[in-house]
This record gives structure tokens, sequence and C-alpha cells, in this order.
């Protein structure tokens, strides 16, 4: 198991919000490109390995810029709930009515961000039209064992899109009755064909949770040292420029 101890302790590093965390996929990466990181989530996460704090996200954020205590954050990472339109979640699961219940909270989510003055980053997979797509990351940009498209809308700041690697194959598993083959595994779901959680982990670059759910939810850390690095890079750029 990882353990950042001193990426922790170190209070040199800026600090960075890490809004519905879950099991800190996210966090983990943004560590590893030179943040300090701290989460909230509404769910009980023991392994999210930063410390962070339980509660509804939306609602810690309007605290924390009620109270000014916002202005201790440098950076804000934002990965809403997902699965209200989702192009995976309804066109896997249409049948059973799954994705359009779910509350879509982008566009509250975005608004709060905005109150914040602070340079932030909007993830979400493919399907959504809520978010501006400044940025799409796929897992054969870094070699990971997933495909796992995400999309995320930058605020306050940009970062140029690395080239889009060609995929090498399929992803293994059952479709529709028929097994495939490939080099990616479907790092969502529990159906047939299905990797190990061992098989997640690795594909993912998570050796921190073994908890399928937080595995199948998880952005690969890859993703996040990408754009925290950018970020960073872009106020050094910035800076030497003043």
């Amino acid at each position: 198991m990882t353990q950042p101890t001193d990426i922790r302790r170190d209070r040199h590093r800026p600090l960075l919000l890490d809004l519905f965390s879950c099991a800190g996929g996210a966090a983990m990466g943004y560590a590893r490109a030179g943040f300090t990181v701290r989460g909230c989530d509404i769910a009980d996460r023991p392994n999210y390995p930063f410390p962070y704090h339980r509660g509804d996200a939306l609602a810690y954020l309007a605290h924390l810029i009620a109270t000014g205590e916002i202005r201790r954050y440098a950076f804000i990472h934002a990965s809403p709930p997902c699965q209200a339109a989702c192009s995976l979640t309804v066109g896997t699961n249409r049948s059973q009515g799954w994705g359009g219940a779910h509350l879509d909270l982008v566009a509250p989510t975005r608004a709060l961000l905005d109150a914040t003055g602070i340079p932030y980053v909007i993830e979400q997979p493919n399907g959504r039209a809520e978010i501006r797509k400044d940025l799409t990351l796929c897992g054969e940009m870094f070699g990971l064992g997933v495909i796992r498209h995400r999309n995320f809308e930058l605020g306050g700041w940009t970062a140029p899109e690395p080239a889009h690697v060609p995929h090498r194959g399929r992803v293994r598993g059952y479709r529709h009755g028929r097994f495939y083959d490939g080099p990616y595994l479907a790092a969502y779901g529990n159906g047939g064909g299905k990797p190990t959680v061992p098989e997640l982990q690795a594909a993912l670059g998570i050796d921190w949770t073994d908890v399928r759910e937080e595995l199948t939810e998880a952005i690969p850390p890859a993703y996040s040292e990408h754009i925290g690095r950018a970020y960073l890079a872009s106020r050094t750029t910035v800076g030497v420029a003043a």
C-alpha cells in the first residue's frame, strides 16, 4: 500500500481541494504532481490516502467560501457524480432505467467553483454535454491497461491536450453474449469477463484500495498527475513572464 506521509507533511506544496473524492485516484495523481491534497466525499472513505472531510461536497464548498477558508487553496478538482445521462450508464443499462434518474450536479458545482475565483477542474466521462471538453485523456496516452476516456473542463486556466494515441485493440469482456479479447480491461461493473481486483489495480495504477466499487469509479492517477503538472508549469511560466 502506498504511504504518502512525506507528501502530507510538506507545507510548502500548494494546497488542493479534491471534491467528490471517492477513494482518491485523482488525489494521488495531484500529490505526485506536487500538491498537498485535502478531500471531501459524502461517503465514508477509509481508503482515501489523504485527510478528508466527510460530508456533502457542495455544502462543504459553500461553507469554505462563506468563511473565507477557501483562500487556503490554490487549486480545486471536482468529480461530480456522473451517472446522470452518462453514455456508459444509460447506453449499457437503458433497459433497467439507469442513468436518467440521478441528480446532475455539474451546473451547481461549476457555479460554486466560479464563485471561488480559484483555478479548477471538473471531470466527467464521455457522453456528458454539460462540461466543456477542454482536455480529453485516455489510458493509452499513459500506457495503462484501460482506455477510460475522461473529459476535463478547465476553469480559469488552459493546458495543451496530448495527442490521442490510437488504441491497440478491444476491451476484454462480453458484449451481447459474445466474448472479445483485447489489451484493455473493462474497469466497470461486475458482469461476465470483468477483471479481477488485482487486475484492476494494476491496470489503473492504484494500490491503496482493493474495493471493486472504488476501483471502478476511480480516475487513474496518471490523468490527474498530468493535469497537476500542466497547471503548475503554467503558473511557473506566468511567474517568469511577469
